[in-house]
């Protein structure tokens, strides 16, 4: 992959992926692997290459959008509370087509979604051919407070591990790229976004009483995303930890991840299926 800013100092998906022998905790939520710039001139390089994105992006939707199969992607954004994912789709994702963006927020399930297995709800939402899809939370809340709260058993969610590598399989064949990623923030991180959340009246709507349980359990979480790790990084599939306490690095390396996977896909303007020359004849004397 080529550097497209000189503020990157190397490609920084071999820096982020969980690969084997992975480790959650030694990952330094405020580092910027691969990138020798500041806020300042990280602002700067994610807007130059949002250019490169958004067309990257149109040329896929125009390709093979109105195809029954084709090449799409799917970032997967999971994260503690107040770790940025709202910002990535805002900012990085935000900067392409809007028409060739699927975006779907997992919540809590519901009575109905809860009747059936857990990637139910999960299989409509993966985006069709020539889109790029954002899950917001994922399939793997299944696996991450499934396990933590204990809401269910620890041999349901060894078989659900199981699932989502069957799952990620089956859409990869099928044409899927699928980024994921976990966004790492430090527990006093969070401490101060959620209290700036208290302490403006603009943002006490994301503000969620149960963030603070939730804190409390910070261990388990963290010992559950390393599971989740160990279990579904696979090479088709791998997850990428990104430092995130400096949301400005988190979005930049994100952006990167999507370029990485848009260049390899290569789409290519279709070709017209009309006689251009005739069209501009008839358009002339219209």
């Amino acid at each position: 992959m080529s550097e497209p800013t000189s503020n990157w100092t190397t490609d920084p998906a071999p820096l982020l992926g969980a690969g084997e022998g992975f480790r959650l905790g030694e990952v330094d939520p405020e580092s910027t692997p691969g990138y020798d710039g500041d806020k300042k001139s990280g602002k700067k390089d994610l807007e130059a290459l949002s250019a490169e994105l958004g067309d990257l992006q149109e040329r896929l939707f125009a390709a093979h959008h109105d195809e029954d199969s084709g090449p799409a992607v799917l970032l997967v954004l999971q994260a503690m509370d107040t770790a940025g994912k709202g910002g990535i789709v805002r900012h990085v994702v935000g900067a392409v087509d809007p028409q060739g963006v699927e975006l779907a927020a997992f919540k809590k399930p519901t009575e109905e979604e809860l009747a059936h297995d857990f990637l139910w709800r999960i299989r409509p939402r993966v985006p069709g051919p020539g889109m790029i899809g954002v899950f917001d939370r994922s399939h793997y809340e299944d696996v991450l407070i499934g396990r933590v709260r204990e809401l269910a058993d620890e041999t349901e969610v060894e078989r659900r591990y199981t699932a989502i590598n069957d799952f990620e399989a089956e859409l990869i064949a099928a044409g899927v790229r699928i980024v994921k990623v976990m966004l790492h923030i430090s527990p006093d991180e969070q401490k101060e976004r959620l209290a700036e959340r208290l302490d403006r009246a603009d943002k006490h709507w994301k503000y969620n009483p149960g963030d603070v349980e939730e804190r409390l359990l910070w261990p388990d979480y963290m010992d559950a995303y390393q599971a989740a790790f160990d279990r579904t990084s696979t090479e088709a599939a791998p997850w990428f930890v990104v430092p995130a306490n400096r949301k400005w690095y988190a979005r930049l390396a994100v952006q990167r991840l999507l370029l990485y996977v848009l260049k390899g896909i290569d789409p290519q303007w279709p070709a017209a299926d009309f006689d251009v020359e005739i069209e501009k004849k008839r358009l002339a004397e219209s």
